[in-house]
């Protein structure tokens, strides 16, 4: 199993995820709650290179493009889930997709979307993760905290990115471009039945 250092490492050593369109969008990282960053060392540079490796494992073209990624506690992610799904508990990570007015625009444009964009930069949404509620997945499923925020890093981002688990179909779709970007990065399957 990869650990915090190791993901942001080899991916920015050139990675295969790092590669395209990808690597020029914009990725603003928020941490809102201190007990990430006295978890993992170099949490920034693990934040990137999970958004990056969900980019790739799509294949989209995102240039001109940010994410905003906040990573807080508990509480904050329950008042988000209350406020915006009526749902009165927290969860491990929530999306909300950005400009899709800009979006409708990119799609219609094809592959070479945003390529020529000028002004600032079109925001595809928002990734929260709240912290206690992963550390707590990550000690039940035995996976390192690092690991385990990337997988959800990357299910937020293909949220993001229009794909979504809510039939079977769908769930199958989305789950097999968790587990390759997550590879892109030598991180296990977190499907995969442990033995």
């Amino acid at each position: 199993m990869a650990t915090a250092t190791t993901i942001a490492d080899r991916l920015s050593a050139g990675g295969e995820a790092a590669t395209g369109a990808a690597a020029d969008i914009e990725v603003d990282i928020t941490v809102a709650c201190s007990g990430w960053e006295h978890a993992l060392p170099d949490l920034h540079g693990t934040c990137r290179a999970a958004v990056l490796a969900a980019l790739a494992a799509v294949q989209t073209n995102t240039a001109r493009a940010e994410i905003s990624l906040v990573l807080a506690d508990d509480a904050f992610v329950r008042d988000l889930n209350r406020r915006y799904r009526d749902i009165d508990r927290p969860t491990n990570v929530l999306a909300f997709c950005g400009d899709e007015a800009d979006a409708d625009a990119d799609d219609d444009a094809g592959d070479d979307a945003g390529a020529g964009r000028t002004g600032p930069p079109r925001l595809l949404g928002d990734v929260i993760v709240a912290h206690e509620t992963a550390r707590a997945e990550a000690q039940a499923e035995n996976k390192s905290l690092a690991a385990h925020l990337c997988h959800l890093i990357v299910h937020g981002v293909l949220h993001l990115l229009g794909h979504d688990h809510q039939n079977d179909e769908e769930a199958e779709t989305m789950e097999a471009l968790e587990v390759e970007a997550l590879a892109a990065m030598g991180i296990d399957n977190p499907y995969a039945e442990s033995t």
